[in-house]
C-alpha cells in the first residue's frame, strides 16, 4: 500500500506535466489569408495611404488553460505593394524600408493577453530596420473553428497596432509629406499543426 502511494506521488508531477504539454497547441500562419497592411496619413493628414505585404510566415502557440502562448511572425518587406509601381520603389528604397539591407521585419511575443479563453492582445517586440522596440498588439474577433472546406482546425483574428515609425529610424517625410504614426492591420488565419 505504501509502495503504491509513493509511486502515485512520484508519477503525479509527470501526469500533470503531460497534461500541460497536451494543452498547448501550435498553429502555422496561412500566408494566403494573413497579409499584413499599413495605413499612414499623407500630406499632413490630407488622406490615408495604404500598403501591404504579400508574404509572411509565422508560428503561434496557445495554451488556453494556462493562459499562455507565443507568437513569431516574419514579414517579407520585399513583398511590399502599394497601388503604384513608382511608390513601391520609393517605399522599398533606403529612405523607407531599405529592403536591400533589411529584407524582413519580425514580431515576437511570449506574453499573450487573455480574456477568458480568448486572446485579446500580445506584448512583444517588433524588429524593423535593424531596430527592436516593444509593441503591443490588439487582437479582435479571435476564434477557432474547423475549416469547412478542408476540415482542418484553425484559428483566426484581426490584429492591429499603432507605432511611430521614427522610433525605428524611418524619418523621411515627417511631418510634411507623411505622418509619423502608422497603423498596422493584420488579418490572421492559422492552421493547427
Amino acid at each position: 500500500m505504501v509502495r503504491r502511494l509513493a509511486l502515485a506521488v512520484l508519477t503525479l508531477p509527470l501526469a500533470i506535466g503531460a497534461s500541460c504539454v497536451l494543452a498547448q497547441e501550435t498553429y502555422t500562419v496561412d500566408p494566403v489569408h494573413s497579409q499584413p497592411s499599413y495605413e499612414i496619413r499623407h500630406l499632413a493628414g490630407l488622406s490615408t495611404q495604404r500598403g501591404s505585404f504579400l508574404k509572411s510566415t509565422g508560428k503561434i502557440t496557445i495554451d488556453r488553460s494556462a493562459k499562455k502562448g507565443t507568437v513569431e511572425v516574419t514579414i517579407d518587406t520585399t513583398s511590399l505593394r502599394t497601388h503604384s509601381a513608382a511608390l513601391d520603389e520609393i517605399m522599398k528604397g533606403e529612405q523607407y524600408f531599405n529592403i536591400a539591407k533589411y529584407p524582413t521585419m519580425t514580431f515576437k511575443s511570449s506574453d499573450l493577453i487573455f480574456d477568458g479563453d480568448r486572446v485579446v492582445g500580445a506584448e512583444g517586440e517588433l524588429t524593423m530596420l535593424g531596430v527592436t522596440k516593444p509593441v503591443r498588439l490588439k487582437v479582435d474577433n479571435f476564434s477557432c473553428v474547423e475549416n469547412p472546406f478542408n476540415k482542418k482546425a484553425m484559428c483566426g483574428a484581426e490584429i492591429t497596432a499603432s507605432i511611430k515609425r521614427s522610433e525605428w529610424g524611418m524619418n523621411t517625410g515627417i511631418p510634411k509629406s507623411s505622418g509619423d504614426e502608422v497603423k498596422i492591420i493584420i488579418p490572421v488565419e492559422a492552421y493547427k499543426d
